[in-house]
């Protein structure tokens, strides 16, 4: 009896397979090897080369082998959730966190630092609307409510992954935690900055804030901290709010109606 024909879809599946796990997945018959080379290496050069240049301080820890080795285990292994070129990034997270092996070439802060590096990616292409028809730019920030800007995320990382480079690579993470606030601001250029932690209460407060004036979430936070003194805390949180209105974070205060 004749051997069926395979349809298109299987012919795709084995295609695709073989591009990405080409030692454990034959190429379908019938089709030249140095036709198929050139989407093998195309495809893998296109991710490997997103991954490298989106996680610059991840790949200068990892040596040419192991690099590739842990790329080809996500280009094989992982299925992506997003058709998107752009959504790499955000799937070898998802890889890192969900499905990989530890290895030991791997950090203990690998996840920490992916993350911090990803949120600049994140950033850069973050659609979100700011209804600037509803703020006051120049509104005051203490005896209004102070307005944060969508474009930004505040994050606490056990390691300092900021100072994280070949040279320094914490093998423990210190007592105290790191707080790092990425921004874009309205040039569309993207901004770190490390906060200590009353600064990133403060900027949490804010966040969840909907009613209460600038003076009234600084007054939370000297209940929280009663060894300071409220004027060394009012007057300490205005220039805050101030520096973060001049970089785009705060955006104002909400406008009055």
């Amino acid at each position: 009896m004749p051997k069926a024909e395979k349809n298109f879809k299987d012919v795709q599946y084995e295609f695709t397979a073989h591009l990405r796990d080409p030692e454990k997945n034959p190429a379908p018959s019938g089709i030249e090897d140095r036709r198929i080379e050139i989407y093998r290496g195309l495809l893998y050069r296109n991710v490997q080369g997103f991954l490298a240049s989106g996680f610059p301080v991840t790949r200068q820890l990892y040596s040419d082998e192991d690099w590739h080795k842990m790329v080809r285990d996500f280009f094989s292994k992982h299925k992506s959730h997003s058709p998107y070129f752009k959504d790499i990034s955000k799937e070898f997270l998802i890889y890192l966190d969900e499905e990989r092996n530890p290895q030991p070439e791997d950090p203990a802060f690998l996840l920490e630092l992916t993350h911090y590096e990803w949120l600049e990616i994140m950033l850069s292409f973050l659609d979100a609307e700011i209804e600037w028809e509803s703020i006051t730019r120049d509104g005051n920030l203490l005896k209004q409510i102070p307005v944060l800007s969508p474009l930004m995320q505040l994050n606490r990382y056990d390691y300092p992954v900021h100072k994280i480079k070949p040279d320094f690579q914490p093998d423990t993470a210190p007592e105290q935690p790191t707080f790092i606030l990425v921004y874009r601001d309205q040039q569309d250029k993207v901004g770190f900055m490390e906060m200590n932690p009353m600064t990133a209460r403060l900027v949490e407060l804010v966040a969840s804030n909907e009613t209460q004036t600038g003076e009234e979430i600084l007054l939370t936070i000297a209940k929280e901290i009663p060894s300071l003194s409220q004027d060394v805390i009012l007057h300490g949180g205005h220039t805050t709010l101030t520096q973060l209105r001049e970089k785009d974070i705060v955006l104002g205060t909400k406008r009055e109606s």
